[in-house]
């Protein structure tokens, strides 16, 4: 393992991170401050608890999962995008440098930001709503292989793009709509039989609930198999990563 490789790209991504601190940071906390305001303050005061948890804190998971999933693709696909779009990429593949050092430095820098902005939004939680963490080690290990797995999953995206214009798509397009609709403000225990079957089909269901019982110990789904579909899909990423450097799908071309 080339460790000096690994902490050169690593290195190099989180001071770009920090050079653009205001929007990597301050906007998404901005942002997801303004959900805690709107649907935490105003209208959680008028909603009744939820499995015994006050509305207001319920959405906290859920909030803060919406956020880490948005930044870990945003920073995991900016993150190989842009050798790319340089053309310094073929620097990086011409190096003595593997494939498994490659992806380590880049999605564990992206990683690394969304833990550190995940905390962040949790300090700011705490101003708006009072929530109670009731398995912390485990919601920590739910903050970090989510970030880890999309974060992969970014550096994907970052890869398959060819255009500014696709990597918005994913985080825009397809995973704030998987999220609103994925039991980040409901308990989806509230929906019709037929529309519960067909939400549990949306993997982020998966992702909110096994976060929201390491916050409350109540959940759609069993804390396990939200563990095992996190687990499934980072296999499944892993898998598309490894496809890739062998073949140079995307990048040598």
């Amino acid at each position: 393992m080339n460790l000096n490789a690994v902490r050169a790209i690593y290195a190099f991504e989180m001071h770009r991170w920090a050079r653009t601190i205001v929007q990597s940071v301050a906007a998404p906390v901005i942002t997801t401050s303004l959900y805690f305001i709107v649907f935490g303050a105003a209208i959680g005061s008028r909603m009744p608890s939820i499995g015994g948890v006050s509305y207001g804190a319920f959405i906290v998971p859920g909030l803060l999962m919406l956020s880490i999933l948005t930044e870990s693709i945003s920073n995991g696909s900016f993150g190989i995008y842009m050798p790319k779009f340089a053309g310094t990429i073929y620097e990086v593949l011409s190096a003595p440098v593997s494939a498994a050092e490659v992806v380590l430095g880049y999605v564990g820098a992206a990683a690394s930001k969304s833990v550190m902005l995940g905390l962040v939004i949790l300090a700011t939680a705490r101003i708006f709503v009072p929530y109670e963490i009731g398995h912390p080690f485990v919601a920590l290990a739910f903050l970090v292989l989510t970030s880890v797995t999309f974060s992969l999953f970014g550096f994907l995206t970052g890869i398959w793009a060819d255009g500014w214009e696709k990597l918005s798509i994913m985080p825009t397009l397809v995973i704030t709509p998987l999220t609103f609709l994925g039991g980040s403000f409901y308990s989806i225990d509230m929906l019709p039989g037929v529309w519960r079957q067909i939400a549990l089909v949306n993997p982020v269901v998966y992702l909110v609930s096994g976060f929201r019982w390491s916050f409350y110990g109540v959940s759609d789904v069993g804390v396990w198999v939200s563990l095992a579909a996190t687990l499934g899909f980072l296999a499944a990423c892993l898998a598309a990563v490894t496809w890739i450097f062998r073949t140079g799908w995307r990048l040598k071309t």
